[in-house]
């Protein structure tokens, strides 16, 4: 016979599996918003880079970040060095019951972790786009998946110091999505703008993207991942108050990125006189990144108001960045660090357990950390062998010289 513990360790593995899978869809979300939003010239270099970073992500955080991340002592600061994932749970723990029993597979939390760290070096590759060396962004690609982010990563979910000082973050709008953003700033202030972005006297010249329709898909493709990001992270699900946990999760983050979508598109209309697209794609992305800091807390309703300061604050990003001439092509930074901040600020309006103390320490300690890292990591990497393409390159397109194809080619007739 069957122990209902073992029935629920599966259950509650096939949900983690499948939260994770949902989250790993998410790289197709990044990689079809990108490519929609840059110029055709630069599209196949995009996706390369969105389809590679993954690989490199899943194969740096195999060897050495998730042991970073979750091997290291409780309340530290500095984490232990450690390599692989460990062993599996054997089935006399399971079956032993009790509090530290372990509820699902030690390989299922691996595989939810990884996707998150793709999540946010997905994030960065947005707003370095159009310019960037393929190879120097594979580089830090490097450092952050294996080094960047899981020490932060230890400081929060991993029981470091800022766990310890209370700092509440249910999915990661800090921990993943301002994380990425920071590391995303580093790199573009290391890299300058786009040639034509900007003018003298202030001026800001629009840069359209290729193919909106994808960039839409994109989006849809992020919400529905969202699902499994905020979801998966609930960890449970085989009692009823995981599961009505789960529910009021999803129902939150649907509520949340509908908010955002509405909010945008109507300060968009008021403020540009159009209704903006790109900013109404970029307002459901920032009201699902506002909602996963604390997911479960608050009333639909209330998700769907978190949501809605989340759209109004990611058209406002936008603008002043473009005036501060910081070039970002898919509004990556604004919606996934401004919004994050927001997100991670908005938790002790539900969450009676969080305070604005230890909230500010961790988006404190949290971009310190990243941002500095990645911008000594951008700047050695431009020392070895420079950030950015050259000037004609940049004009032809990087598709051709970092992949040696295009995306969209012309119609060629063989020559006979």
């Amino acid at each position: 016979m069957v122990d209902i513990s073992e029935l629920s360790y599966a259950l509650d593995t096939f949900y983690f599996l499948i939260c994770g899978a949902l989250v790993m869809w998410m790289a197709a979300g990044f990689a079809m918003l990108e490519a929609g939003l840059v110029r055709a010239k630069n599209t196949a270099e995009i996706l390369t880079k969105n389809i590679v970073l993954f690989a490199v992500a899943c194969t740096m955080y195999l060897l050495v970040g998730y042991a970073l991340m979750y091997s290291s002592d409780a309340g530290g600061f500095i984490p232990n060095l450690g390599f692989l994932i460990g062993a599996e749970n054997s089935v006399d723990a399971v079956l032993a019951g009790g509090e530290d029993a372990p509820y699902y597979s030690a390989r299922a939390d691996f595989f939810f972790q990884v996707v998150f760290v793709a999540t946010a070096m997905s994030i960065v590759s947005g707003a370095v786009a159009e310019r960037m060396k393929l190879w120097a962004f594979l580089a830090f690609a490097v450092v952050m998946t294996a080094v960047i982010y899981p020490v932060s990563g230890y400081w929060t979910w991993g029981g470091g110091w800022l766990s310890e000082a209370g700092f509440s973050d249910y999915a990661g709008s800090g921990i993943v999505h301002m994380a990425g953003a920071a590391a995303a700033l580093a790199g573009v202030l290391v890299l300058g703008p786009r040639k034509g972005k900007y003018g003298k006297n202030g001026a800001i010249y629009a840069i359209p993207g290729a193919n909106m329709p994808l960039a839409t898909l994109g989006t849809f493709v992020l919400w529905l991942g969202w699902f499994g990001f905020n979801g998966g992270s609930e960890l449970k699900l085989s009692d009823v108050s995981s599961a009505n946990n789960m529910a009021q999760v999803l129902v939150n983050t649907n509520a949340a990125a509908a908010g955002g979508v509405i909010a945008a598109l109507i300060l968009a209309k008021i403020w540009f006189r159009k209704a903006d697209l790109t900013m109404a794609l970029n307002g459901a992305i920032a009201g699902l990144v506002s909602i996963t800091a604390d997911p479960l807390s608050s009333t639909a309703l209330g998700a769907t108001l978190i949501g809605a300061v989340g759209g109004v604050l990611v058209v406002v990003a936008i603008v002043v960045l473009d005036k501060l001439r910081l070039d970002d092509p898919v509004g990556a930074i604004s919606a996934h660090g401004v919004a994050g901040i927001w997100g991670v600020l908005a938790v002790p309006l539900n969450n009676a357990d969080a305070t604005f103390g230890a909230q500010m320490l961790g988006i404190i300690g949290i971009f310190a950390w990243v941002f500095t890292a990645s911008l000594v990591v951008w700047l050695i990497i431009k020392a070895i062998m420079g950030v950015r393409v050259s000037e004609e390159e940049e004009y032809e397109g990087v598709d051709l010289a970092e992949c040696g194809l295009e995306a969209y080619p012309e119609f060629n007739v063989a020559k006979k």
